[in-house]
């Protein structure tokens, strides 16, 4: 694909500045840029970048103020790296059309399929399935019995969705992600022993929902585990039973959500995050990435830091006098052997 600037500008509600038809037939980093690429600067870390670039075109913020002549025609937007995603859309070589059901796919004669759906090779699908208009199911997928997947949704190799669980429309889940497997409910019996606790809920996911590989969503006891509307999970998280996440929350990866825990709208919880259940997180929460949550979080916006995680300014003082603690307990060792000589 070939656009010229000045198309782009028209795409991005942008304005050029330079040439309006210097032309680019693909994209590239700003650190890496060729002739005849496209690129953006939205980090300013990366700004010195731009006056060496080779990149034809480059995408930045209105507000950019550049420091010295650039070479590459720019195109100013309202966010820039906002920008780049929709034009990252338009040149993904992985958007095809439809292809149609294969004949190397098991699907349930009572199973529902809306227009221009396609399921690839060795995908099963279940008694009572439904699936809406364009969702694309890619090679060995399961979807058990009466499960329910919206439209325009994207369901890679490999995932598996267990009965009774509702994807919504515009859903993204990347390989080997399992949703509605077991909650781990287990009650304690003589012997030692445990005795599985039955989980006769579902999972939902509500619509704009995407979720990253090899990441698991445990089917509620009873009841349901939710992800709301835009909710966005990163590789390898775990989320147990009965939790719920507010929509557009984001979390990274390696985290684990115990279950029955409800987390608020708009929060950003970093990676390697453990929190323990049934506890309430407030909307706009901000967690660090490796901490430890092990209460509730009321206050809507706090921000939150370290094992057991405590507002930020607080384990930012705590972390500078842990770096000293050393020096520390030898001024003390020395204040005390002072002390005992004026003692005697």
């Amino acid at each position: 694909m070939e656009f010229t600037a000045a198309q782009i500008a028209g795409f991005l509600n942008g304005t050029v500045e330079g040439n309006p038809d210097e032309k680019v037939r693909n994209l590239s980093k700003i650190d890496e840029g060729q002739p005849g690429t496209l690129t953006f600067l939205a980090n300013p870390k990366y700004t010195p970048h731009i006056y060496n670039t080779l990149a034809s075109v480059i995408v930045v913020n209105e507000d950019f103020i550049a420091a010295q002549p650039v070479r590459g025609t720019m195109i100013r937007v309202a966010d820039a790296y906002s920008a780049f995603a929709t034009l990252l859309e338009m040149f993904d070589p992985n958007k095809s059309g439809h292809t149609g059901i294969s004949p190397l796919a098991s699907v349930s004669p009572s199973a529902t399929m809306g227009k221009d759906v396609s399921v690839g090779d060795f995908s099963v699908i279940g008694k009572n399935v439904v699936i809406g208009d364009n969702t694309v199911i890619h090679p060995q997928v399961f979807i058990g019995n009466d499960v329910k997947i919206g439209s325009n949704s994207l369901i890679y190799p490999g995932v598996k969705i267990y009965h009774d669980s509702i994807i919504g429309n515009d859903c993204t889940l990347h390989s080997g992600v399992v949703i509605g497997s077991d909650g781990f409910g287990f009650a304690p019996v003589a012997g030692n022993n445990y005795q599985k606790i039955p989980q006769l809920g579902n999972v939902i996911l509500e619509d704009f929902v995407e979720i990253g590989s090899n990441t698991t969503i445990d089917r509620a006891t009873l009841g349901s585990t939710i992800l709301r509307h835009g909710v966005k999970l990163d590789n390898l998280i775990q989320v147990g039973h009965n939790a719920e996440i507010g929509e557009n929350t984001v979390i990274a990866a390696q985290s684990g959500i115990s279950g029955s825990t409800k987390i608020g709208k708009n929060c950003m919880i970093g990676g390697q995050v453990g929190i323990v259940g049934h506890i309430t997180i407030a909307d706009n929460v901000k967690i660090g990435a490796g901490s430890g949550v092990e209460a509730s979080i009321t206050r809507d916006g706090a921000m939150m830091l370290g094992a057991p995680a405590i507002e930020i300014g607080k384990a930012r003082r705590n972390f500078i006098h842990w770096r000293n603690l050393d020096e520390i307990v030898r001024k003390i060792y020395t204040i005390e052997k002072k002390l005992d000589k004026l003692h005697e």
